[in-house]
């Protein structure tokens, strides 16, 4: 599972003199826009990419307060996550490459390469951690489903429009210091080339001040590509790159736009050069 940050709306045109004393209107704490959600765990952008020198103003709604995990949540995601992995290493092989630059401690955003829906249970592998996540809301339409999804570290997102709450939920939850998994390619593409990325992941690290880790996933399009309903046994390889830092910025500044499109490029290059080496890993004899 990219946006720059909301714009505030515009003033409201003046009103005629009244006489009678009015209490002082305090700011609306609703943002006026949030990053779309796309279909994998990252919020799609709601503006344009290019960089602007203009400071985008900051949100002054408040975030839901952080609430570490249950012991029956970390239970719960930890036998599954020994599930996944087993299964992960017995039918495709898989090798995690340089583990240890995901930060054992503190909040971060995991940014792998997608080509294929396997790709969220080999990113779960990377870490022991509990890594928070996006799934679409009609997962959570059925109470069981809603509380197991949830232990899991999930929230749900409304891929049909802009989703405040779910911005809301990631930004939280890196407040929380827990890892979030968001795809910075949005959805899953094909092909050798990691291109076009979306605003969110940028923009969550830079408004939260913690390091972007690009990870490359190689051979899972070979082993489930868009499209294939079974998937293939071949070797899949994760290379975990250095983690990126945002810009540093002053004590209450706003997160710029230009900062978070050289970020995402950053991050671009980053993410295409170890999902090449993953790749060439993978698919060799």
């Amino acid at each position: 599972m990219t946006d720059p940050p909301p714009t505030p709306d515009p003033a409201p045109a003046a009103a005629a003199p009244d006489p009678s004393p009015t209490p002082d209107r305090s700011p609306d704490p609703t943002p006026a826009a949030a990053p779309a959600p796309d279909r994998a765990l990252d919020p799609s952008p709601a503006a344009a990419r290019a960089p602007d020198p203009t400071p985008a103003a900051p949100s002054p709604s408040p975030l839901p307060a952080p609430r570490p995990p249950s012991r029956g949540e970390l239970l719960a995601y930890w036998f599954v996550r020994a599930l996944v992995a087993g299964t992960c290493k017995v039918l495709w092989r898989i090798r995690i490459v340089h583990p240890e630059r995901v930060p054992a401690t503190g909040a971060c955003v995991l940014a792998p390469s997608h080509r294929s829906f396997l790709d969220t249970p080999f990113l779960a592998c990377v870490t022991r951690r509990r890594i928070r996540f996006m799934g679409k809301a009609e997962l959570w339409k059925y109470g069981w489903s809603a509380k197991f999804l949830s232990a899991l570290g999930g929230f749900p997102v409304d891929r049909g429009g802009p989703d405040r709450a779910a911005m809301r939920a990631a930004l939280a939850a890196l407040e929380g210091g827990e890892p979030l998994g968001m795809f910075p390619e949005g959805t899953r593409r094909s092909g050798p080339v990691v291109e076009d990325l979306l605003d969110g992941v940028a923009y969550v690290a830079a408004r939260r001040a913690v390091p972007i880790v690009p990870i490359g996933i190689g051979g899972s399009e070979r082993i489930l590509a868009r499209g294939r309903k079974l998937p293939r046994l071949s070797r899949v390889i994760v290379i975990v790159g250095e983690p990126i830092h945002p810009p540093a910025r002053p004590p209450g500044a706003s997160v710029r736009r230009g900062d978070v499109a050289a970020l995402t490029e950053q991050l671009r290059a980053a993410v295409q050069r170890l999902f090449d080496e993953a790749e060439a890993s993978a698919l060799a004899p």
